[in-house]
């Protein structure tokens, strides 16, 4: 695909993107929408939750070991990332542009993996905060295609932000499709409407949302079935409902409504 000369709008570029949020097609529309806006040959996403871990969500482009390099770094390079620091420095910030590439930032073990073994000569990065999780987002440049030119640097660092927000975005919105049962999970998690329930409240109703009969989840839970009765009477008042109907309501509010973007 031949580059965008300069002064061209990337505007169909990022439509595309953005319409590709949640889609199965989104890795392929992001790389293919990048490479004409700054020749970016391989983008690789990373997920930060705390200091101690790192998750690779995604790893699309021209680099064969990709996949490789991307567990490599969830399993231990991200703790020699010069770019993690201010990362968390900047905990919380709407837009982090991290800076220039140069491989004397990069511990030796790091710059052989991750630059020599695979052929990066130049890369540019950003990150967006979204809750308590950082989206990471990095572009590549292989030897085949040497580094970024100073226009192009120019326009990945310009769309940068909107690319990380839709980045970010397809994220969130691809977890809730592939894991519908770890999504449902998160509604009992701290914080939610449904997080005023004890325990037990949360287990019975949960199992009323996978579609349990009383019966089943007193076995399952290996109470009596008079208890099942009590926990999911005391969660109806505690939630404002008087339903089964009303409770998959809820969940169903819970689970389609968009959580923002910081």
């Amino acid at each position: 695909m031949e580059a965008i000369r300069p002064g061209v709008d990337a505007t169909g570029a990022v439509s595309a993107m953005v319409l590709a949020i949640g889609q199965p097609s989104c890795p392929d529309v992001l790389i293919d929408s990048l490479r004409p806006i700054a020749g970016v040959g391989h983008c690789m996403v990373f997920t930060f939750a705390d200091q101690r871990s790192a998750r690779c969500l995604l790893s699309t482009g021209n680099i064969a070991i990709g996949p490789d390099l991307g567990a490599a770094y969830s399993e231990h390079f991200h703790t020699a990332d010069p770019n993690r620091e201010a990362i968390f420095q900047r905990a919380k910030a709407q837009h982090i542009l991290l800076p220039n590439f140069a491989r004397r930032m990069y511990p030796r073990g790091y710059r052989k993996l991750f630059f020599e073994d695979s052929e990066i000569v130049d890369k540019a990065a950003t990150a967006i905060w979204v809750g308590d999780h950082c989206t990471y987002v990095n572009f590549y440049r292989t030897a085949a295609q040497g580094g970024f030119a100073a226009d192009e640097r120019q326009r990945i660092t310009a769309v940068a932000p909107v690319v990380a927000a839709i980045v970010a975005r397809h994220c969130q919105e691809h977890a809730a499709v592939a894991d519908p049962a770890d999504k449902l999970a998160s509604l009992f998690a701290a914080g939610g409407p449904l997080s005023v329930l004890t325990a037990r409240e949360k287990d019975v109703c949960r199992r009323i949302l996978d579609g349990f009969s009383s019966e089943a989840i007193a076995g399952e839970l290996g109470i009596a079935l008079n208890s099942v009765f009590t926990y999911r009477k005391r969660a109806y008042e505690k939630l404002g409902i008087a339903s089964q109907n009303e409770l998959f309501a809820i969940a169903l509010r819970l689970m389609t409504a968009p959580r923002p973007l910081n």
